[in-house]
């Protein structure tokens, strides 16, 4: 997104993809830092910085008149399949009817922050931008919907814990 920022010339969205990108190398190093297996988490960390590698190598030699559009799709693209991720839990969510494999806290704060973009979108009028967001603020939303449809049982577990120890 900050390589799709700098094609916009869009100060916000440059400043805030630099911030995100020193977030995420903090976790990351913190991560790194408490991890069981470093191995397997470098091992990630070079599978996804090739990837990225690739895409701005791309941008890079793509023609101008059709980088901003491809680049937009293959942002677009990413950015949905990262944001729909934990829908390859959803049978099991079905099954046990348990939504406690889900991270609840990303998932709604994933809302927040698309909600936002999708609005940034409008304000910039950017069909990227607003579609990619559209669709991951729908996407969050399902996911959202699912807590309330399959209540995690640890979290209903403690609550009838809890109703037991006042009784």
């Amino acid at each position: 997104m900050l390589r799709y920022a700098w094609m916009l010339s869009d100060p916000a969205m440059i400043n805030v993809n630099v911030f995100g990108i020193i977030t995420n190398t903090v976790y990351m190093t913190v991560y790194y830092y408490y991890a069981a297996n470093t191995r397997d988490v470098l091992n990630l960390i070079g599978k996804v910085t090739v990837l990225i590698t690739v895409f701005l190598v791309y941008a890079q030699i793509e023609h101008p008149s059709n980088v901003e559009f491809r680049f937009g799709i293959l942002v677009t693209i990413l950015l949905l399949l990262l944001i729909a991720a934990p829908l390859v839990h959803l049978r099991e969510i079905i099954k046990t009817k348990n939504t406690e494999i889900l991270p609840f806290p990303l998932i709604l704060m994933g809302t927040l922050v698309s909600f936002s973009w999708l609005l940034y979108g409008f304000i910039i009028d950017n069909a990227f931008v607003v579609v990619q967001n559209a669709v991951g603020f729908t996407l969050n939303i399902i996911q959202l919907s699912l807590f309330v449809i399959f209540p995690s049982k640890m979290s209903h577990d403690k609550l009838l814990n809890e109703q037991r120890k006042k009784d």
